[in-house]
């Protein structure tokens, strides 16, 4: 830990109990979840975060490959695992491990700093499919996995059908919950190149695949109040960024114009609004 700090895990959060929200179920959750992207953020901006939401931050992804090149990443994880949030490398660093068959080396590190969850894409490099499963069902004798399905290129169009296939097949591999593909953009995957959702993928998807095995990339506020509409206030969203978790859990609980409809909805038609 940088020398001078000392951390303390605070006590979860209580509510005022005057207003009728919707529940939260309380950590470790398993619907519900918030997932953070860090894009390089300090210790200090860490420690600022896990502050004012540390009780509503379930995962922290380290983007991409921002974990090799952050001198503060031990740090960073002692913070977030001592906050009860669970720390993850970005699944593109997974994928840069692969194509220079570096897996062995990347396994040992994820050993060392001590992570229980990894994240692994084929969303930039093209892969055999069986291929990522036997990747999956190795690392899930050992570790939480997060896979996730979707190209990060918007010229790539895969079929509701096939995204099915893969998101199943993924999650019988062992996969503990299937990310689809937005970026840190929100405009690749699910998401037309606009930020517009694909509705009649998230669609076809759902219908044959509980939401709750599912965590959506939706990093735009829109986004976020189109998912919560849909499936409600523990829907699993991802790729948020870190000062947007308490607006996004003031989305959850119908605390902002855009879902006070949507997720207090017995309490506005009672009210004769």
């Amino acid at each position: 830990m940088t020398e001078g700090r000392h951390v303390t895990t605070a006590p979860a959060h209580t509510l005022p109990d005057f207003l009728s929200v919707p529940g939260r179920p309380p950590k470790p959750r398993q619907t519900g979840l918030t997932h953070v992207i860090d894009k390089g953020m300090s210790v200090r901006q860490v420690e600022d975060m896990l502050e004012i939401a540390g009780d509503v931050v379930d995962i922290v992804k380290f983007g991409w490959g921002t974990s090799y090149v952050s001198p503060n990443l031990r740090d960073k994880i002692a913070l977030l695992r001592e906050a009860n949030v669970i720390p993850v490398l970005g699944g593109t660093f997974w994928e840069v491990c692969l194509t220079q068959q570096k897996l062995d080396d990347w396994r040992r590190w994820v050993t060392d700093l001590g992570l229980t969850h990894v994240e692994v894409s084929d969303g930039t490099i093209s892969m055999p499919h069986d291929m990522k499963l036997d990747h999956i069902r190795r690392l899930a004798r050992d570790f939480v996995v997060l896979s996730e399905v979707g190209s990060k290129d918007i010229e790539v169009v895969i079929a509701p059908y096939k995204w099915v296939e893969l998101i199943e097949s993924e999650l019988r591999a062992g996969a503990w919950k299937v990310i689809t593909e937005a970026r840190e953009s929100g405009t690749a995957g699910i998401f037309r190149g606009s930020g517009e959702v694909r509705m009649g993928l998230i669609d076809e998807i759902v219908h044959a695949i509980d939401p709750s095995r599912l965590l959506f990339e939706a990093p735009q506020k829109g986004q976020q109040v189109w998912f919560i509409e849909k499936f409600g206030h523990n829907v699993n969203l991802g790729n948020i960024p870190p000062d947007e978790a308490i607006p996004l859990e003031t989305l959850r609980l119908g605390l902002r114009a855009d879902t006070l409809r949507a997720t207090i909805k017995d309490n506005v038609d009672g009210a004769g609004i």
